[in-house]
């Protein structure tokens, strides 16, 4: 069957049901629900039961760039400075050092035990140095592990900001495979220069889209949704335009956006929340239906050596080497490289060297491919296991809810206090992010002119 323009919204809904009622039942059985639409993919697919004939890199990589900024933005928007700022330098140092370390690490290994090229073996190395954001922000929140000190902000913040440096490690390889004269000293400009630029533009884009967001008017509630996703396309291209990291721009702005006075915060949080699931099953369908099964066998091999030497002795190096300058018990240490999930993001890196023309672009494909599906099902699987095992749980009863995590039920006995606003008040004239008042405040209804105005929740 072939996709066209008739029938993808057909197939397309199909697939969606079926992802959703099979991912329903998934964690019964202990298997990530990540796991399961890259499978009901490869099942739709050319060599599966669905006979999609699918085997365009370039439209795939399309999709999993929208699908990024989504994930990313979601996952930033949602993440709260004051428990980020602790170990900000600790995320910092993982997203960079700690990538770089592992890329080099992988790559070495690969060169030394295939018949790859240093540069193929470190590009390899470069395509699954980085943790998945998707897999990362679904599992653990999905799982609702509830780990001791600063361990979920610092994975959460790590995963969402270490795509940027594996991004550019992976144009840069790719630029040494297809071309072999290139210098690794003309890199170090390329490397600064994109997150310099994504990370100033990021913050300033972040600031700029809270002044439109707040001090725009718009006639319909649903159009300030559209103005947020328009801000947020807006952050990645015109970085990438300028020569700057999209992905960290992205990141970001949503960080900044997301901790400060909003209006309509609460619907921007719960769209994006939708959004990104969307994004993240509609991912891993296009990865699974990009990958031919087939392909994959003669690689099992060499990909398990690989995986098991990346899940093993990689991560653990470059964890423990990026924070060797910081505080912190040995076991969170060994958590966090445990927690090195590899998904959807290295399979989107690896069709960069695809479309680019490499030589052994297809089997990197399919060995990333195949890490990542490995790293998904065996850590994914895992991860509260091996966090009881180590001793980083908090009791159940310990749990803390978070502000957005409570919402208000009929059994619960509320108070409601009118407050009438003269005409000389200070208030009038003001939006409500504007009047500075506590965060526990809920604001239920606003008569003005004779009209009612009811506020979501």
């Amino acid at each position: 069957m072939n996709l066209t323009t008739e029938n993808i919204l057909l197939i397309g809904s199909i697939l969606l049901f079926i992802s959703l009622f099979a991912g329903k039942t998934s964690y019964k059985f202990g298997v990530p629900v990540l796991i399961l639409f890259l499978a009901i993919g490869m099942l739709a697919g050319s060599e599966g039961i669905g006979g999609i004939n699918y085997d365009n890199p370039k439209t795939a990589q399309f999709i999993g760039i929208i699908a990024l900024n989504f994930i990313l933005f979601s996952g930033g928007f949602d993440t709260d400075w004051k428990t980020v700022k602790p170990i900000l330098w600790h995320g910092i140092s993982l997203s960079t050092l700690g990538v770089l370390i592992t890329a080099t690490t992988v790559g070495v290994f690969v060169w030394a035990v295939t018949d790859f090229t240093i540069y193929e073996g470190l590009l390899l190395g470069s395509i699954v140095s980085s943790t998945d954001s998707a897999a990362v922000f679904s599992i653990l929140r999905s799982k609702s592990i509830a780990l001791k000190g600063n361990l979920r902000p610092t994975l959460e913040l790590e995963s969402g900001s270490n795509d940027p440096m594996a991004y550019v490690l992976t144009i840069v390889l790719t630029g040494f495979v297809v071309s072999q004269d290139a210098s690794f000293l003309s890199t170090i400009p390329f490397l600064l220069k994109q997150l310099l630029i994504g990370g100033v533009l990021g913050f300033a884009f972040g600031k700029l889209g809270k002044i439109i967001i707040n001090g725009i008017k718009l006639d319909f509630e649903g159009l300030y949704i559209v103005l947020i996703i328009a801000i947020m396309f807006f952050s990645f291209s015109a970085t990438d335009f300028v020569g700057g990291n999209g992905f960290l721009a992205v990141y970001i702005c949503a960080v900044y956006l997301g901790n400060h006075d909003l209006i309509h915060k609460k619907k921007f949080i719960k769209s994006f929340d939708s959004f990104a699931w969307l994004m993240q099953i509609v991912l891993f369908l296009t990865l699974g239906l990009l990958v031919f099964p087939s392909e994959i066998l003669p690689v099992i091999g060499i990909g398990m050596v690989i995986s098991i030497f990346l899940i093993l002795i990689a991560r653990p190096i470059g964890v423990f080497s990026s924070l060797i300058f910081f505080k912190g018990q040995k076991r969170g240490k060994l958590f966090i490289s445990w927690v090195g999930l590899r998904g959807a993001v290295p399979i989107v890196f690896a069709t960069y060297p695809l479309i680019a023309g490499a030589e052994k672009a297809h089997m990197i494909f399919n060995i990333v491919f195949f890490i990542s599906l490995t790293s998904v099902l065996i850590q994914g699987s895992t991860l509260s296991v091996v966090a009881k095992w180590l001793k980083l749980t908090i009791p159940e009863s310990a749990k803390q809810l978070t502000q957005t995590d409570i919402e208000l039920s009929d059994t619960i006995k509320e108070m409601l206090t009118e407050m009438i606003i003269p005409n000389d008040c200070n208030s009038v004239g003001k939006q409500i992010v504007e009047l500075g008042l506590p965060k526990t405040t809920l604001i239920s209804i606003i008569q003005r002119d004779n009209k009612f105005i009811t506020m979501p929740f």
